[in-house]
């Protein structure tokens, strides 16, 4: 699944998800700090129970982002598996039942 948000004619941000993965979120640099990656996540969030993600240990704003939206480190490798070779952690978000 697919979802943009456009400013205008100009898309500012994207997610991709399948599943209960979050391949990818990106947000323009200009367009950063406004709510665009909130949203988008929100909308994968609202698709599923729980989500998953893999990020770059080193990203402190991105791992900052996903804390601040409950999701959880579990997992942490040394990078040996990836194609960057970087160190990175996976997140796990689970929908907290209603009772």
């Amino acid at each position: 699944t697919l979802w943009g948000a456009f400013d205008g004619e100009t898309m500012s941000g994207v997610i991709a998800f399948r599943d209960d993965w979050i391949e990818q979120l990106y947000v323009l640099p200009d367009a950063q700090g406004r709510g665009i990656g909130g949203a988008l996540l929100a909308i994968a969030q609202q698709a599923v129970d729980r989500l998953q993600l893999w990020t770059f240990q080193r990203n402190a704003r991105a791992r900052s982002f996903y804390e601040a939206r409950s999701f959880v480190v579990v997992e942490r490798t040394d990078g040996s598996r990836n194609e960057e070779k970087e160190p990175d952690v996976r997140y796990l978000w689970t929908r907290v039942a209603a009772s």
